[in-house]
């Protein structure tokens, strides 16, 4: 029988998820632990190097969140995801992932209070710099991109004051991408 490529509500359902071999059971389940058995040291160490995965302790991969990650990967076309606690924690690892010391990041300037603190108060203190720009002409953000620039940082509705960005314009403007 050949493989034929799920529709969109059915990889809703099922996608990064299959039965329980034993019960056949279709449910996620929860699985409340955070260490697991490994089963050698040989075994640990290259887990632990990410030689391969495996489960090792649920601060890093758990069985249920794994099965979410390959689910919204499933649904976004992408090859991977990461599901975190938190917006805050989202944004944080998306710009460290991309930005170090010496950086910049240019930033619509109606941002959420706790990214702007971010941008404003905490990235500073790791050296990377945070050039705020009014958002609702996308031509400022291209006239302060410098050779420094690693991102464009919007939200779809501004905040506080809900004004909408044209995030295709936005998207659009070119930067550096080297890092990639």
């Amino acid at each position: 029988m050949s493989e034929r490529e799920l529709g969109f509500d059915t990889l809703q359902v099922h996608a990064g998820q299959v039965p329980d071999p034993t019960t056949g059971s279709r449910a996620v389940p929860i699985y409340q632990t955070a260490s697991y058995s490994i089963e050698s040291q040989e075994r640990a160490e290259i887990l632990f190097s990410l030689k391969e995965f495996g489960y090792t302790y649920t601060r890093i991969v758990n069985p249920t969140n794994d099965v979410l990650e390959q689910r919204i990967a499933a649904l976004e076309g992408g090859s991977g995801a990461l599901a975190l606690a938190s917006g805050s924690a989202a944004v944080t690892y998306s710009i460290l992932n991309i930005a170090k010391a010496g950086d910049e990041i240019v930033a619509a300037s109606t941002l959420y209070g706790g990214t702007y603190n971010l941008f404003s108060v905490t990235l500073p203190d790791l050296g990377i710099k945070t050039v705020f720009v009014d958002p609702d002409d996308p031509e400022n953000f291209r006239k302060a991109i410098t050779e420094k620039t690693k991102a464009l940082y919007i939200e779809s509705i501004g905040n506080p004051g809900i004004n909408i960005i044209d995030i295709e314009k936005v998207a659009a403007l070119p930067i550096k991408t080297e890092f990639l």
